[in-house]
C-alpha cells in the first residue's frame, strides 16, 4: 500500500508570526507591553519647544505618583527639586539639544515630596527622513542601591579613619618602644658594642640591651616574646623595664655584711627570678625566651645563661667562631627549671654575638632555613671587618639569601668586642 503523504511542519519565528498579524493587533500588543512595564516609560515630542510629554505608562505613574493627565503636555522638569544636581540637569538638557542618547542618575521627587534616585535613560527616535521626532525616556528607581552605596562609603570612611588612628597609635607606640633600646653604638670603656633589631610588625616582640650595672660589670641580653603585635610588645617593654640597670627587681644585698652592700646578680639568679615573676599563663598562652649575660671588665669573663633561647656565638680573635651550647626551658614554662650558667674568658679582639631565632629560622624561596652553619660561615667570612660593620653585613646577607626585605619574624642581633 502506498504510504500516506505527511504534511511538512514549518516553524515560524515569533517575529514572523507577529508580522502575519493585522497591523492593529501589533499596535495593541506594543501598547500593552509599554503600559504593563514595571519601569517608568515616557515619550516626549521632539518637534515642539520644551519637549512636552505625550505619553507616560502606568509604571511612571506608580514611580512618581503623578497621573498621565497631569504629566502629558508638560516637561519632566516637574520631577526636579531643591537637591537635584544641576550638573545632571545640564547633561539632560545638552543631550536633548544635541538629539543624542543620554543616561544619568538624578535625584527626583515624587508627588508627595519624597525624594528618589532616578536612573534616567533617554533615546531619540528618528524617522525615515533622519529627523528626530521623539524621545523615549525610561525611569528606574535606584534609591535602594544608592543608599547602600552611600552607607558603604560612610562605613569605609569611618573604617579608614579608625585604621588611621590605630596606625598612628601603633607608630607612636613603636617610637616609645624604640626609645627603651640602647644607643646604636653604646660607649663603654672596655668593650665595643653594636646591634640591630628588625621588627616584622609595627611593634616588636624582641628587645635587647647593653647597660652598665656598676663600676666593673656590663649586662647584655636579648629576649624574644612569643607571638606578635600589641600583646607581645607590651610584655617586651615590661621586661625591658624590669631588666633595666638599677631596677628594684635586680637589687640584691649581701646580708652577711652589716652595711648591706649591694652586689650584682648573676645571670643564673636573674633567670630564676624571672621564672618566678612571669609564670606561664594558659589563658594568654604567652612566654618568652632570653639570653642574659654579665661581662666582668676586670677579669675579662663573660657569664651567661639561656632560657629557651639560641646559644651565643663566640668569635676568638683570629680563630673560627663557635656556638657555646647552653639552653633550657623558656621562662615560666616549668616551675623550677635547672638553669645552667656558662663562663667564657675573653681577650682583646674577641667577640660575642647574641641573637634571636628569627635570624637563623629565616627561610628562602626554596623553604630552606638560614641556619646556624650558614651564620657561622658568614661570621668567618667577615672576620676581618669591624664589629660595627659585621652586624649590617649579616643582615644584608640574610636579605640577599632569603630574597626578602621584610621578614616574617623579629630579628635581633647584638655583638660586643673586647677592646
Amino acid at each position: 500500500m502506498p504510504k500516506p503523504n505527511k504534511k511538512k511542519v514549518v516553524k515560524a519565528s515569533a517575529h514572523e508570526l507577529l508580522q502575519n498579524k493585522p497591523f492593529k493587533y501589533q499596535l495593541n500588543l506594543k501598547d500593552r507591553a509599554l503600559a504593563s512595564s514595571a519601569e517608568g516609560i515616557t515619550i516626549a515630542d521632539a518637534t515642539i519647544q520644551g519637549f512636552p510629554l505625550i505619553y507616560v505608562n502606568r509604571g511612571f505613574e506608580k514611580l512618581t505618583g503623578y497621573s498621565a493627565d497631569y504629566a502629558c503636555g508638560t516637561n519632566c522638569r516637574f520631577l526636579q527639586g531643591k537637591d537635584t544636581d544641576p550638573l545632571a540637569v545640564e547633561e539632560i538638557r545638552r543631550a536633548l539639544k544635541e538629539k543624542r542618547e543620554c543616561v544619568v542618575e538624578i535625584l527626583n521627587y515624587r508627588k508627595n515630596g519624597e525624594p528618589f534616585w532616578n536612573r534616567l535613560s533617554i533615546t531619540p527616535i528618528i524617522n525615515n527622513a533622519g529627523v528626530v521626532t521623539h524621545f523615549v525616556g525610561i525611569q528606574s528607581d535606584v534609591t535602594a542601591r544608592r543608599k547602600a552605596e552611600d552607607a558603604l562609603r560612610i562605613s569605609n570612611a569611618k573604617l579608614e579613619h579608625a585604621n588611621n588612628l590605630i596606625r598612628s597609635d601603633l607608630q607612636l607606640a613603636a617610637e616609645i618602644q624604640k626609645s627603651f633600646l640602647p644607643p646604636r653604638y653604646p660607649q663603654f670603656r672596655d668593650v665595643k658594642v653594636a646591634w640591630e633589631l628588625l621588627s616584622c610588625d609595627e611593634l616588636a616582640g624582641d628587645t635587647l640591651n647593653a647597660a652598665i650595672l656598676d663600676g666593673r660589670h656590663i649586662a647584655f641580653y636579648v629576649l624574644d616574646v612569643s607571638g606578635h603585635g600589641v600583646q607581645a610588645a607590651l610584655l617586651s617593654v615590661t621586661l625591658n623595664r624590669w631588666l633595666s640597670a638599677g631596677s628594684a627587681h635586680l637589687e640584691t644585698f649581701n646580708n652577711a655584711k652589716n652595711n648591706e652592700e649591694k652586689y650584682v646578680m648573676s645571670p643564673l639568679e636573674v633567670l630564676e627570678r624571672l621564672n618566678r615573676q612571669f609564670p606561664f599563663d594558659p589563658k594568654v598562652r604567652q612566654y618568652f625566651t632570653i639570653i642574659y649575660g654579665v661581662f666582668d671588665t676586670e677579669n675579662k669573663e663573660f657569664s651567661f645563661a639561656c632560657a629557651g633561647h639560641p646559644s651565643p656565638i663566640f668569635v676568638p680573635k683570629g680563630r673560627r667562631p663557635a656556638i657555646i651550647q647552653s639552653n633550657n626551658f623558656p621562662i615560666g614554662v616549668v616551675p623550677e627549671p635547672e638553669f645552667k650558667e656558662n663562663k667564657v674568658k675573653m681577650r682583646p679582639g674577641d667577640r660575642m654575638y647574641l641573637y634571636s631565632d628569627g635570624l637563623v629560622d629565616t627561610i628562602n624561596s626554596s623553604g630552606e632555613e638560614f641556619g646556624n652553619q650558614r651564620f657561622l660561615h658568614e661570621l668567618t667570612a667577615g672576620g676581618k671587618s669591624s664589629l660595627e660593620a659585621s652586624i649590617p653585613a649579616i643582615i644584608n646577607r640574610l636579605r640577599e639569601w632569603s630574597g626578602k626585605e621584610k621578614f616574617q619574624d623579629d630579628i635581633s642581633l647584638l655583638g660586643f668586642e673586647i677592646k
